[in-house]
């Protein structure tokens, strides 16, 4: 019975998986503007957005957080990193994202990861002073994620990850909760083939209140100058949800086998399945070399992506990144420094900057 584990805990991650909840169902595009807290769909991680984030059969360590929570299992010690994004430069957005993962146990994994938008600061303006000059505010978009992952066997792994969604400005706020999972099988000779399933943004509905939608109005049929406040109920707005189908294959460009892992080219593909956007293809390849210099390019296509009447996104679809991760000290640790770009129509494309330390 104590072996049944190995077992139990996978199927009962690939139910959680495999059987979409009622929102995930009903997705249709047309149905866009009913969802919310959009900034869960944005990738803050250089390494992963490099090929599109189409890794999630792959994904290994701290950006798993992200992708699929299950490769934060493949964590060894403890990873640290931070990226900086320029978002669709020329918009004066930033997201900064920081993140700690930490080996727990034989085979399990801790994870924390914070990321944090930036609007700049927006004058306020009234139908009084439609021109401004009243001032100015900040919106604040935070994202706080705990997950726990964990091996079950020497090629499945699962996890699961709770998040914390905030929006707000100086007199208004939402705030939800949003729960992930993944597994991850990896099996071959050279545990070359990968697959992968991921489920993100399942969660309650969230809503805006706060004295911001409240407002002074005189009382109806009063003579006097009296007046009352009104208080006006916002929307609830859906989450995200998203289901995410991988697959990947390493190619190993030696047969030497001391030395196999030398040259390696990665390639990966997942499709996405949104609750309240289009549906997205995404391929990737990477070329590693000794795990210190890692090349990758990423495409992500949606229907009426390759024409600008059609197109619903900003995104254009390619994405391209590098990776250079060198050894320090008796320990074997690594520092390593990420980035990646995205293409966009408007804007000068999404810059992300990282730094990552393996100890």
């Amino acid at each position: 019975m104590k072996h049944n584990y190995r077992f139990i805990l996978p199927l009962a991650f690939a139910s959680l998986v495999l059987i979409p909840n009622k929102s995930l169902l009903a997705g249709n595009p047309d149905r866009a503007g009913q969802e919310g807290a959009t900034e869960l769909l944005i990738n803050p991680w250089a390494r992963s957005s490099g090929w599109a984030g189409c890794n999630v059969a792959g994904t290994q360590g701290l950006e798993s957080m992200y992708t699929n929570i299950a490769g934060t299992a493949f964590t060894k010690k403890t990873e640290l990193l931070f990226t900086h994004d320029q978002y669709l430069k020329g918009s004066d957005i930033n997201i900064n994202a920081f993140g700690l993962t930490q080996h727990v146990g034989e085979t399990g994994a801790l994870g924390l990861s914070i990321m944090s938008m930036r609007f700049g600061d927006i004058p306020i303006t009234t139908t009084d002073n439609p021109e401004g000059g009243l001032g100015t505010y900040t919106p604040q978009f935070i994202n706080i994620a705990l997950s726990y992952a964990k091996g079950f066997s020497d090629n499945i792994y699962g996890g699961i990850a709770m998040k914390v969604i905030t929006e707000k400005i100086a007199n208004i706020s939402a705030r939800g909760v949003a729960i992930d999972a993944g597994i991850q099988y990896v099996t071959g000779k050279q545990r070359q083939i990968h697959f992968g399933i991921a489920l993100k943004n399942v969660g309650p509905r969230m809503q805006f209140s706060g004295d911001g939608l409240s407002f002074k109005t005189p009382v109806p049929a009063s003579t006097s100058t009296q007046t009352m406040t009104v208080d006006q109920r916002a929307a609830q707005f859906e989450l995200p949800s998203l289901l995410n189908i991988g697959a990947g294959y390493d190619f190993y460009l030696s047969k030497d086998s001391a030395s196999y892992k030398t040259h390696r080219i990665t390639a990966m593909g997942t499709f996405t399945s949104n609750s309240f956007e289009k549906d997205q293809f995404k391929l990737g390849v990477e070329y590693g070399w000794k795990n210190m210099l890692m090349l990758r390019v990423g495409y992500t296509y949606e229907k009426g992506i390759n024409s600008l009447d059609t197109r619903t996104s900003v995104y254009t679809g390619p994405s391209a990144g590098f990776t250079v991760e060198l050894p320090f000290g008796k320990n074997k640790s690594t520092f390593g420094i990420d980035y990646s770009y995205r293409a966009t129509n408007p804007f000068e494309g999404t810059h992300t900057l990282g730094a990552r330390i393996n100890l």
